[in-house]
């Protein structure tokens, strides 16, 4: 268990850092790790970094059921261009179904906050009831939300897993560099059905 000491240290520590050694130092702390992935713009990235370091560390995909068609061939293309340890997980209930019961509810409908839990933080917990991660790899970034702009590099989540941001200070047009770099492929077709505005928190992190 880490303390809120030892996060802002390696936060004042890592801040120069490259996502490389951010992501070394991260297993170095513990090896139990995954990184946790929706196939969004610029998550090529993320994936090719922790893989590089360590090859076959489990990705999962809590895959909603709305992604676009361009989403899916991303996805599909990344995990085998990478050879990628995808679980996925799904709802358990269908999008088809959903889409009879209740549609994709507007962010201030009452049901909003129970299609997000169906969606999205259930699978989610799911997953990490399986996989019980000590270290939890993301591609959050600062700038993207108001409570993304508070947490730093290295954060411990809800449940005290240390949740590790290797690009958090990088910009769109550093990211562009990196994937150009590695010859990896970008998707901007994404669609996140909880969310409604690019700037509010999805439920995973805050």
């Amino acid at each position: 268990m880490f303390t809120e000491n030892q996060i802002q240290e390696l936060n004042e520590a890592f801040k120069e850092a490259s996502p490389i050694d951010i992501i070394k130092k991260a297993f170095e702390l513990n090896t139990k790790a995954l990184v946790t992935t929706n196939f969004r713009p610029y998550e090529a990235a993320i994936l090719h970094a922790v893989n590089s370091v360590e090859a076959k560390v489990p990705v999962v995909w809590c895959d909603t059921g709305y992604n676009t068609p361009q989403t899916y061939k991303h996805a599909e293309q990344v995990i085998k261009d990478l050879d990628l340890n995808v679980f996925l997980y799904v709802p358990k209930q269908t999008s088809s179904h959903r889409d009879v019961v209740m549609g994709i509810p507007s962010i201030d409908a009452p049901e909003h906050a129970l299609f997000t839990e169906q969606v999205k933080l259930e699978p989610f917990r799911r997953a990490m009831e399986e996989h019980k991660p000590n270290v939890w790899f993301t591609n959050l970034r600062q700038g993207q939300t108001a409570f993304r702009n508070s947490i730093g590099i290295f954060s411990l989540s809800n449940d005290g897993v240390l949740k590790v941001s290797p690009f958090y200070y990088w910009s769109d047009e550093k990211l562009d560099r990196y994937l150009e770099e590695n010859n990896l492929p970008n998707e901007f077709k994404y669609f996140d059905p909880t969310k409604a505005l690019e700037n509010r928190e999805c439920g995973l992190h805050a």
